[in-house]
């Protein structure tokens, strides 16, 4: 099966996607061409190859869109993107900030920007703890970015202004027994989620907190 056949049968299969799913899926393949050509000397992923990209990368991102609240989402840690720019491609009335303290990742993540025409993202090349937000953040989200209570830690500052509404999303893999019981009493667990992704047998959760 050729790639943009692999990703559309797998947008088809997750909830909550665009009514143009074949335009998404064009961007997509655009970005995991980009990631593949810039990881050759910046590093960006483990995975190399485009076509375990699309399940590992972009179906993977794409599954939490059910499970998160906009309009003002931060990618904690973004690495080359992920989630956040599979995000913002499915939901362009959604604002997404991209935290990025690496420079070689950041500077990818403002080519990328420009590539894909993303006028929906905006780049911060600094520390998550460090961020300074105009708007009212609806959801900070991770992804390999650190262990559950240190992404907490660093990242609650961000819903201080929204508290209410705002929540914390952990993407994990594994149910992560250790990292919840390590979690400070200062977090609540608000919702752990089992998220299946069409084309990856791994396990896959995600970790709702709120700020108590």
């Amino acid at each position: 099966m050729d790639l943009e056949k692999r990703l559309l049968e797998g947008l088809q299969a997750l909830p909550g996607m665009p009514a143009d799913v074949e335009g998404l899926g064009r961007r997509l393949l655009q970005y995991i061409e980009l990631i593949a050509k810039w990881n050759a000397t910046h590093n960006l992923t483990a995975v190399r190859d485009p076509g375990a990209m699309v399940a590992r990368h972009l179906l993977d991102s794409l599954a939490v869109l059910p499970h998160i609240s906009g309009p003002n989402i931060v990618d904690a840690g973004s690495g080359a993107g992920l989630p956040g720019i599979p995000i913002a491609l499915a939901r362009p009335d959604w604002q997404v900030v991209l935290v990025e303290s690496n420079q070689k990742k950041a500077a990818f993540l403002m080519q990328a920007v420009i590539e894909l025409n993303l006028t929906n993202v905006v780049v911060k090349s600094q520390r998550i703890e460090k961020l300074s937000v105009e708007n009212k953040i609806d959801t900070v989200i991770s992804r390999a970015f650190s262990n559950l209570n240190r992404f907490a830690q660093l990242a609650s500052g961000l819903c201080k202004d929204n508290a209410e509404h705002c929540r914390l999303v952990a993407m994990k893999g594994a149910f992560p027994d250790l990292e919840l019981m390590q979690l400070s009493p200062e977090f609540h667990v608000e919702q752990i989620i089992a998220v299946t992704v069409p084309g990856l047998k791994a396990k896959r959760h995600l970790i709702k907190l709120r700020c108590n």
